[in-house]
C-alpha cells in the first residue's frame, strides 16, 4: 500500500534514516491516508532518542521531552518526532508515571490505543500493520490494541475516544472493547474537564452524533453528562412526541449543522424537561417553563466542561428562545420585542434549531409548526425590510440629543431611553426624532 508522504515528513524520515535510525509516520495520519482523508497533522516515530533527534536537525524545541517528543521545525512548520517508548505504570488513569525508550517499533505500537491508530508507514518498508489495523478499517471496527482492560486502565479517556472515533468514522465498537469500556467508565472521573470536552465536542460535531447513545449505554454520560441520563429516562407521553427526551434530543442534534454552538444548543435545549415534567389527570405529560430551566442547566454544564464564555452565551440564548412562538402567539409586535431581547443576529440559528426540534417530534401538528416557523420568518423579514428599531441605538434620537435638550446623563436618561424603545417596539411609526424628543421631555417631567 502506497501513501504519499508530505515533502517535509519524507525529509525528516530520510534524515533520521541517513543518521542510522528507523523512522516512520505513525498513528492517525496513516489511518486517515488509508481512508482517503486529509490528515490534520503528521506524527513521526523513531528509534532515535530525543537527544539524538536534536543532533540530526538544526531547529528543534522540546515539546514533551520527558515523554520522548521533540518538535522539528522545517520551513516554518513544526513536526512532532517521538522516540519509540514503553509506558510504565498508570496510577492516575491519565498518564504514565514514567516512560522507557526502546529501539523496537513493535513495542511502541503495542502501547497505542486502537488498532486503526497503531499503524506506521515509511517509503522503505511500506505499511507496518502489526495488529490488524487495516482489517479493522475494512470491517468498520474500533478495537483496542492488545488487552482492552490494559489500554483503558492506562488512560480512561480512551473510553470516550473509542466512541468518538466510531462517531467520526461511522464504525462499530468491538465487543471486547465495548465490555472493557463499560467496566472502566467510572475511571473517567480522573480525567480533566478540558480533555472530556474535547472528545465530547468532536463526537457532537461528527457525522454520527447519535453515538451519544452509545456513551449512555456504556455508562460514560453517567460520569461526564448525568443530565443526559435523566433525559434518556424521561418519557414524553404526548401526542406531540414519539421519543423520550433523550432520543428526541439526539434527533435534534442530527438535524442541525455540525457547528459547536448549534450542536450544544440541540443537546441542551430540553435538558430542563426532567425537572419540569408534570402529568395531568389524563396521563398526558407537560413540561411548562422547561426553556428557563434548560437555559440554567446549559450554563452549568458548559461551565463544568470549561467551554469558552462566548459559546456559553450563544448556547444559553438559543436554548432560552427555542420554544418561542410554539403556541402561535406571533405578530409583528411580539416578534419585534423578541428580536429586541434576543438579538437579531441569533435569528437564523434559532430558526435552524426550531426546524430541527420539529423534525424530532411526532407528525401530529408538525405541519402547523412548520407554518408557524414560516410565519415567524415572514414577520422577521418584514421587520428587517422596514428597518424597525430593535435597540436603543436604532432610535432616531441619541443621548447627545437628550443632553442638548437639558436632560442630564445618568439613570434617568437611561430610564427615558428604555421607555422610548418600548413605545417604538409597539408602534414603530413613532421612531421619529421630533416625536421622541417631545416624548422624552414629557417623561422627564414625571
Amino acid at each position: 500500500m502506497k501513501i504519499e508522504l508530505p515533502q517535509n515528513v519524507a525529509y525528516i524520515i530520510e534524515q533520521l534514516n541517513n543518521a542510522g535510525y528507523e523512522a516512520s509516520a505513525v498513528g492517525g495520519c496513516v489511518r486517515d491516508s488509508i481512508l482517503g482523508r486529509e490528515p490534520n497533522d503528521w506524527d513521526i516515530t523513531t528509534s532515535a532518542t530525543p537527544q539524538e533527534v536534536k543532533k540530526v536537525f538544526k531547529r528543534t524545541f522540546d515539546t514533551g521531552i520527558q515523554h520522548g517528543t521533540i518538535t522539528v521545525l522545517l520551513k516554518g512548520e513544526g513536526y512532532e518526532v517521538t522516540t519509540y517508548r514503553i509506558d510504565g505504570e498508570y496510577t492516575d488513569h491519565r498518564r504514565p508515571d514514567e516512560v522507557h525508550f526502546t529501539r523496537e517499533l513493535a513495542e511502541d505500537l503495542l502501547r497505542r490505543d486502537f488498532t486503526i491508530n497503531a499503524m506506521a508507514y515509511n517509503e522503505k518498508d511500506g505499511l507496518i500493520d502489526l495488529y490488524g489495523g487495516v482489517q479493522d478499517l475494512n470491517d468498520g471496527i474500533i478495537k483496542c490494541v492488545g488487552n482492552p482492560d490494559d489500554r483503558f486502565n492506562e488512560d480512561a479517556l480512551r473510553i470516550m475516544r473509542a466512541v468518538r472515533f466510531a462517531a467520526q468514522l461511522g464504525f462499530d465498537i468491538d465487543e471486547d472493547t465495548w465490555n472493557a469500556a463499560k467496566s472502566h467508565a467510572g475511571e473517567l472521573r480522573d480525567i480533566s474537564a478540558e480533555r472530556i470536552e474535547t472528545e465530547l465536542t468532536k463526537l457532537l460535531v461528527s457525522d454520527h452524533p447519535e453515538k451519544l447513545i452509545d456513551m449512555y449505554e456504556l455508562g460514560i454520560t453517567a460520569v461526564i453528562l448525568p443530565e443526559f441520563d435523566l433525559m434518556m429516562q424521561t418519557e414524553q407521553n404526548s401526542k406531540y412526541h414519539i421519543y423520550d427526551v433523550g432520543r428526541h434530543t439526539v434527533e435534534v442534534i442530527k438535524n442541525v449543522r455540525p457547528d459547536k454552538v448549534m450542536r450544544y444548543s440541540a443537546l441542551l435545549h430540553d435538558s430542563g424537561k426532567p425537572a419540569c415534567k408534570t402529568t395531568d389527570e389524563d396521563g398526558i405529560d407537560h413540561f411548562k417553563g422547561h426553556n428557563l430551566v434548560s437555559e440554567e442547566i446549559a450554563g452549568k454544564v458548559l461551565k463544568r466542561l470549561r467551554i469558552d464564555n462566548d459559546t456559553i452565551r450563544d448556547v444559553k440564548k438559543l436554548v432560552y428562545w427555542h420554544d418561542y412562538g410554539i403556541n402561535g402567539n406571533l405578530n409583528l409586535t411580539t416578534v419585534r420585542k423578541m428580536l429586541s431581547r434576543m438579538g437579531e443576529n441569533y435569528f437564523d440559528d434559532l430558526i435552524e434549531l426550531k426546524r430541527a426540534d420539529n423534525l424530532g417530534q411526532s407528525d401530529y401538528n408538525s405541519e402547523i409548526n412548520r407554518e408557524r416557523i414560516d410565519t415567524f420568518i415572514k414577520y422577521h423579514d418584514e421587520i428587517m425590510e422596514n428597518q424597525d428599531a430593535l435597540t436603543i441605538k436604532d432610535l432616531k434620537i441619541t443621548g447627545k440629543d437628550l443632553i442638548d435638550a437639558g436632560i442630564k446623563p445618568g439613570p434617568d436618561m437611561g430610564r427615558i431611553l428604555k421607555i422610548l424603545l418600548e413605545i417604538v417596539l409597539n408602534e414603530p411609526e413613532h421612531n421619529d426624532h421630533e416625536w421622541l424628543l417631545d416624548k422624552a421631555m414629557k417623561l422627564q417631567e414625571k
